[in-house]
């Protein structure tokens, strides 16, 4: 009787595994007759490509930044094991990230998502593979900022699920008829960043006051990135976007219902990001860090530390605890959550 219950909470992990190894037969099977025409913006075989690493006729067009994105593959499985180690074990648990539930199994399914969607792009140089990495980042970085404004707005969970598929449907149809900025100047993958940190900040310290304040944060951030509010002013048509800063304000009608401890998971999340942002600035042919036929790529380390950094806010997310004020079942899943998650 208790093999069942074990069973069903890996199951999610078996899953992904199989979807993985199909993923592979197909990818061999098609790459063995080449990928096809390149994307505009590719180098041709021999050449320096974009991300430094030289274009090889084999079955990968970049073999090390290619193979780098299995951190994501490696840190989202052990995601879905951790998921079904504590499901497997039963009672109840203090958030939806220390069990088996929909949110969970969907964050550790878009980190896994991470490695085969830049896999394709890297490894076929294609626009088709361009497509699905970028469809995969905003999958990823859409997740922590929606579940925010979710808390924060107090939705219920079918509503989180149909903002977040209806925020990655569009961008994922609009990249594809319209180009990467959806043919407005608007790249969704980098305005999430501080749309994440603006509603982190609101769910941390909420107040009426807070929430028509914390749109400066967004500057701050932007500003790490070496976007500054001057440049924002002297080229507002190319920054129309930073309105959105106060997205999460405006829907922030309630404090969060939860509290979060964010050292050190969250700092290790950052500092993790933040070193393979400076590690991804060298791994272009212009910088002088650039050796295109070395074994040690810098989009690659990119690779494997923003897959650290999943693998950090995973952690971070699991240390919420639900306030006294929180609405009763907001943050504990017992096995109702558990039997509706298939768990």
């Amino acid at each position: 009787m208790y093999g069942e219950p074990v069973n069903r909470s890996y199951r999610p992990l078996l899953i992904t595994v199989g979807a993985l190894a199909g993923f592979a037969v197909i990818g061999v099977a098609v790459g063995q007759g080449g990928w096809g025409t390149p994307a505009a913006n590719e180098q041709a075989i021999g050449e320096i490509s974009r991300w430094c690493e030289r274009v090889s006729g084999g079955l990968l067009r970049e073999p090390v930044n290619t193979l780098g994105n299995l951190g994501f593959v490696v840190a989202g499985l052990a995601m879905f094991w951790v998921l079904g180690r504590d499901t497997a074990r039963g009672g109840t648990a203090p958030n939806r990230f220390r069990v088996l539930t929909p949110i969970s199994i969907l964050y550790a399914a878009a980190v896994v998502f991470l490695g085969p969607g830049s896999m394709v792009m890297h490894g076929t140089h294609t626009f088709f593979g361009a497509w699905i990495d970028n469809v995969s980042m905003v999958a990823y970085i859409t997740i922590p900022w929606v579940l925010n404004l979710a808390g924060l707005g107090r939705w219920p969970d079918r509503r989180f699920f149909a903002v977040y598929a209806a925020v990655v449907s569009a961008y994922a149809a609009g990249y594809w008829f319209l180009g990467a900025d959806l043919g407005i100047g608007f790249e969704l993958f980098k305005v999430s960043i501080p749309l994440w940190i603006i509603s982190e900040t609101v769910y941390r310290w909420w107040s009426p006051r807070l929430r028509w304040l914390s749109g400066f944060t967004g500057f701050v951030v932007a500003a790490a990135f070496g976007i500054t509010p001057a440049t924002m002013i002297r080229h507002p048509g190319e920054y129309w976007w930073f309105f959105l800063f106060w997205l999460p304000g405006l829907v922030a009608t309630h404090p969060a219902a939860g509290r979060r401890r964010y050292t050190p998971w969250f700092w290790a999340g950052i500092a993790s990001f933040m070193l393979a942002y400076a590690i991804w600035l060298t791994g272009n042919p212009d910088s002088r860090w650039c050796h295109p036929d070395s074994l040690i790529q810098a989009h690659a380390i990119w690779h494997l530390l923003t897959a650290l950094a999943t693998w950090c806010f995973f952690m971070f997310l699991r240390t919420e605890r639900a306030t006294e004020s929180a609405p009763p079942g907001s943050y504990r899943s017992g096995p109702a959550d558990n039997a509706a998650s298939g768990s």
